[in-house]
């Protein structure tokens, strides 16, 4: 009755030998960790499916503008709003690497792109909610501001991700299928190869500001509902009204202070100098109403019953 059975780590007397007197410390620094958060996203189909389209796209469409028009210099269809500027934009889609950047990115950003960041922060908490895990995390616990915060940030990782991909992706796309002469302006003139590319990066930087709104829209819905589906629908549902809005001139400026109505404005960064007075006014604007939906997050869910 003495002896003591073996293990495979060795005896049992050897937890006698731990201090009885230490307790684990509770450290909120270290629930839910960003790689953690990470790995379980990329797993996702979702996040793999939209991955994919974003790849194919632009594969898709140089394939029908050269098949179309024959490896010229003009494309045709896609994309909406921006004016005359965008409606030039398109037209100049197949005359080399940049301006099918370009082409790729105004098609996209309207719908696509707005899709895919609803998906990626609009999913992110109510998907917990519908699987019927939500309050299990908060039981570890993880601390709710912390929830959010990582969620957040690695819902906008992915987002930044997405809107980096279109636009380097069909770069080297546009390349292949149409050479790399120096970009042509909708405005009229054309750049260096250089200044072409960094004229694309303020475009990459600007939309990806204007795509916040989006993210953090729809992060706010996802805290208000247990359905993914309700959050990321009703995110796009908001976008688009809000652009059918802005669509109306007799609004006249009130349509200023719509979320959607400075979307286009980096089309000013492809002139033959940068215009920023409506990039300024958009990021204002875009800030402005994301710091508003964040806040809202916040107050809610830290006041929230978690139920399912």
């Amino acid at each position: 009755m003495n002896e003591i059975a073996a293990t495979r780590r060795g005896v049992h007397d050897r937890l006698g030998e731990l201090p009885t007197t230490e307790r684990a410390v509770f450290r909120p620094g270290r629930t839910l960790s960003l790689r953690v958060e990470f790995v379980r996203q990329l797993r996702r189909r979702r996040t793999q499916l939209a991955a994919l389209l974003l790849i194919v796209l632009p594969v898709i469409v140089a394939v029908a503008l050269k098949v179309n028009n024959g490896g010229g210099g003009r494309g045709g269809g896609g994309g909406g709003g921006g004016g005359a500027g965008g409606s030039a934009l398109i037209t100049l889609g197949t005359a080399g690497a940049t301006n099918f950047a370009f082409y790729t990115e105004f098609a996209s950003a309207a719908f696509l792109l707005v899709v895919i960041v609803a998906l990626f922060c609009g999913d992110t908490v109510a998907s917990e909610a519908s699987w019927s895990s939500l309050r299990y995390l908060l039981a570890i616990p993880v601390p709710r501001p912390r929830l959010l915060r990582q969620k957040l940030t690695v819902a906008l990782c992915l987002s930044l991700g997405a809107n980096l991909l279109v636009p380097v992706w069909s770069f080297l796309v546009g390349g292949v299928f149409f050479g790399w002469a120096p970009a042509q302006s909708p405005l009229g003139g054309s750049f260096s190869t250089g200044v072409g590319l960094q004229r694309l990066l303020i475009v990459v930087a600007y939309a990806s500001v204007q795509s916040l709104l989006v993210a953090t829209l729809a992060f706010l819905l996802s805290v208000l509902t247990d359905a993914p589906l309700g959050a990321v629908g009703g995110a796009v549902l908001l976008v688009v009204v809000s652009n059918i809005l802005d669509a109306i001139t007799a609004l006249g400026s009130y349509r200023d202070y719509l979320p959607t109505h400075f979307q286009y404005s980096w089309l000013d960064a492809l002139g033959p100098s940068v215009n920023w007075d409506d990039m300024i006014r958009g990021t204002g604007v875009a800030l402005t109403f994301s710091a508003g939906f964040l806040a809202l997050a916040w107050w809610r869910f830290e006041r929230k019953d978690i139920v399912s």
